[in-house]
């Protein structure tokens, strides 16, 4: 018998090697995947289902009398609180509706809302301050960043046609601004919006932005938490494009208020829907302040601004 070649026997223990090796490399990459599949489901359930922050003020700390509401979202599923808050004169001027940000209620914590509101009442503004779902004292068990609040929005407006005849303004901060944009393209009684740094589209805005809120890296947990959101929790990110939505408003009234040193929405943001229709549109580029932070940063030079584009939407 002739004696086999000693390279043969040596690539038997190398072929099985190689198998080896690729067959733990197969179940790490799987298991890697089956990983990122799952922090990306909990993740994305966490930031769809955020803890809700409790009120810790009410209006009458700062003298302002107050009137507790109840009133259902456009859609009819979720019943929302707020305060309805009259002008110190008789008649109102207009009515202005407040509309708060992701994870906050209707206090807007940081931007010192009830100090606007003072201001505003002060001046002759009703004001109505209300939770969106899931959020402070109002009913729902999921936040879907502008989805589902456009029609919470709309039934603060169809609450405020019912009660109060004066015209109607919507001033939104962060999600409360994008949604405020979504809103007002479909519906023509908000006559004006003070926009306090929006974002533009939702799915644009993640993809490059969700860190920020996830606190995951970029890849792989980005793109598959915007393909898991939808299917998971019926959202469309895509469906919240206030960019769009400017041109339906047009040509009524914008204030984009945004700052150069926001680190949450980039500037950007308004640049691009101002830039659409400058002829109608207000840009007020701010700095020093972090995200919805104007208003506590510049009180005096924030009250002065929206106080004379509410009375603008009062002229002929």
């Amino acid at each position: 018998m002739r004696p086999t070649p000693a390279i043969t026997r040596a690539s038997r223990p190398r072929g099985r090697l190689t198998k080896k090796v690729l067959w733990s490399t197969a179940v790490l990459l799987a298991l890697l995947l089956i990983a990122s599949v799952g922090i990306s489901v909990y993740v994305g359930w966490k930031l769809t289902h955020p803890a809700r922050v409790a009120l810790d003020e009410t209006p009458d700390r700062y003298g302002l009398a107050f009137e507790k509401v109840e009133f259902e979202s456009r859609t009819k599923d979720v019943a929302l609180q707020g305060w309805f808050i009259p002008s110190s004169s008789e008649p109102a001027k207009m009515n202005i509706i407040m509309a708060h940000g992701y994870r906050k209620n209707r206090l807007q914590t940081g931007a010192d809302t009830l100090k606007l509101t003072k201001s505003l009442v002060d001046q002759g503004y009703n004001v109505l301050m209300f939770d969106f779902r899931n959020s402070g004292e109002s009913g729902g068990e999921l936040t879907s960043v502008g989805y589902l609040e456009k029609y919470d929005l709309l039934g603060a407006v169809d609450w405020v046609k019912a009660n109060h005849p004066e015209p109607i303004a919507v001033h939104g901060f962060s999600m409360g601004a994008s949604t405020a944009l979504t809103a007002a393209a479909e519906e023509s009684a908000i006559t004006g919006i003070v926009a306090d740094s929006p974002f533009n589209h939702l799915t644009r805005y993640l993809e490059e932005n969700l860190p920020t809120w996830s606190n995951l890296p970029n890849f792989p947990f980005t793109p598959l938490i915007l393909g898991i959101l939808p299917p998971l929790t019926g959202i469309d990110p895509d469906q919240v494009d206030a960019l769009t939505a400017v041109d339906r408003i047009y040509p009524r009234p914008v204030l984009f208020i945004h700052s150069s040193d926001d680190h949450s929405i980039p500037l950007q943001n308004s640049e691009s829907m101002w830039a659409k229709h400058k002829d109608r549109f207000e840009m007020w580029q701010i700095s020093g302040a972090d995200h919805v932070k104007g208003h506590a940063v510049h009180p005096k030079e924030y009250e002065e601004k929206v106080l004379d584009f509410y009375g603008k939407l009062q002229q002929p």
